[in-house]
């Protein structure tokens, strides 16, 4: 396989690819891709620099003739989402990718891809490697910790740039050119689980559902897809309203930006019951197929009955608060745009549900385009923890990025691409975080776009690369870099 793709077209591009799909990089998991970075650089001679965080800042100069034209920033983030298929068995902390190839599209056996943003990197190493392409200056940046709240651009220290003009290549659709997109805050709630001892004449059962497409928590936000966790909170509350239960953990999703696809539970219910939790299960099923059978048609709500003495289970009011808690909490888009159709301006990702040492983690995902309705998520949110008593907190908290009425770059890379391809390119805003928001703050005035080849499903298992249409992103990355002034 390797091989392979030592072969394939474009040259170098899905080489590197390959290359850094053999070295473990999920997000805070860096170092090593990080020092990869600076070995390529130092074997060619490049001017390198890496921080504490564990960014990474190539410099390479110009092509003769285009030495003096102001500098470009290609950027990139070299941190991946990891997520697997519950059937996979697979280390990310360890094992490289195991890419496969078919027709056009080149996937990972059971797990995500990476391409977002493993395929914007190559893309910018390919630059630097390169002998025969026309440039102008090079800085390339490769910052950590993007997919979880993007700390390695907020932490990067930008004083020895010089760049005018920045391409970020962290996009999933040919046809687009990205010029301004949503801020947004990772948001956490803790609940301290207080105990009692199981009483006589209670099953313990665990309860999953599973089968649902997730998807990326900015990207897919419209697409209706389920939240898992949520679909658990609906089905638990049903259960607590017709019988006695009682929780003993709860769990739902791993990445607080990836909607989750799977959740499951354990709990307590009276013996006599299990005919009528029977019947609340195939009931939610068929609302739930109802509900989403063109998102996800084949969701699953499945029950197993454990042998287990489960002796110690969430009280009541734990349990309560739980079920309140993952209900109550806003999920899905929360406001559309009135300029652009289709368009959120502010969503939330109900993403993480954990038990774990005592307490029960609710972690969700604000994004927002206009900085008062992330902060009417933010009053939301507080407001909640109040009423359920919950330890309340914030992180990554990092900016939008606005579109500029003003920019020489998107008309160079609209001009650029009609002339490539022949069609005008779709001018975009986008309702997740790009790190150009971060960037344009640290750097006044800089001129911003972002492009990228076609990746489906990403942040899930099903994501895919096309081989055509990163050779097109690929040209057109060229062409923009070769006839810039």
């Amino acid at each position: 396989m390797k091989e392979y793709f030592y072969n394939l077209m474009p040259e170098k591009v899905l080489e590197f690819f390959y290359e850094l799909s053999q070295i473990p990089r999920g997000s805070g998991n860096e170092e090593a891709i990080s020092a990869w970075l600076g070995g390529f650089a130092a074997d060619r001679g490049l001017e390198v620099t890496r921080d504490e965080y564990n960014n990474v800042i190539i410099k390479k100069s110009g092509t003769p003739g285009k030495e003096n034209l102001p500098t470009v920033i290609l950027q990139g983030h070299m941190d991946m989402v990891c997520e697997k298929n519950k059937d996979t068995v697979f280390d990310f902390e360890t094992e490289p990718l195991k890419l496969e190839i078919d027709g056009d599209f080149i996937f990972a056996q059971g797990t995500t891809l990476g391409a977002d943003n493993g395929i914007g990197v190559a893309m910018i190493l390919a630059v630097l490697y390169s002998s025969d392409l026309v440039h102008p200056p090079i800085e390339g940046i490769f910052t950590v910790d993007e997919e979880r709240g993007l700390t390695g651009a907020l932490n990067l220290d930008v004083k020895g740039l010089k760049g005018s003009y920045l391409i970020n290549i962290d996009t999933e659709n040919d046809k687009e050119i990205l010029t301004s997109c949503a801020g947004g805050v990772r948001i956490n709630h803790k609940i301290k689980i207080k105990t009692i001892k199981r009483p006589e004449d209670f099953q313990c059962c665990e309860i999953s559902i599973s089968g649902l497409k997730g998807g990326h928590s900015g990207m897919d936000i419209t697409k209706g897809r389920g939240n898992a966790n949520k679909l658990m909170a609906r089905v638990l509350d049903a259960i607590r309203q017709e019988m006695k239960m009682h929780l003993i953990s709860v769990s739902g999703g791993s990445k607080d930006n990836a909607i989750p696809r799977e959740a499951q539970c354990r709990m307590i219910i009276d013996k006599k019951e299990k005919e009528n939790l029977e019947l609340i299960l195939k009931e939610y099923h068929r609302y739930f197929t109802l509900e989403h059978g063109e998102s996800d048609p084949v969701i699953k709500i499945q029950r197993e009955y454990v042998f287990d003495p489960c002796t110690e289970i969430m009280d009541r009011q734990t349990t309560d608060k739980v079920i309140d808690l993952i209900l109550v909490i806003p999920d899905g888009v929360l406001s559309m745009s009135q300029e652009l159709i289709g368009m959120p301006v502010s969503s939330n990702n109900i993403g993480i549900v954990d038990t774990e040492d005592g307490n029960v983690t609710v972690s969700s995902a604000a994004r927002s385009s206009v900085d008062s309705k992330k902060i009417e998520i933010i009053d939301t949110m507080k407001a909640i923890s109040r009423q359920l008593e919950t330890v309340f907190g914030m992180q990554g908290d990092y900016p939008g990025w606005s579109y500029s009425p003003q920019s020489p770059l998107r008309e160079h890379a609209i001009m650029t691409y009609k002339d490539l391809f022949g069609e005008e390119p779709e001018v975009v805003a986008v309702h997740a975080g790009v790190e150009c928001g971060i960037l344009g703050e640290k750097i006044p005035g800089l001129d911003m776009i972002s492009i990228g080849p076609n990746i489906y499903d990403v942040h899930s298992p099903r994501e895919k690369l096309s081989i055509t249409s990163t050779k097109k992103t690929w040209a057109f990355l060229k062409e923009i870099l070769a006839t810039i002034k």
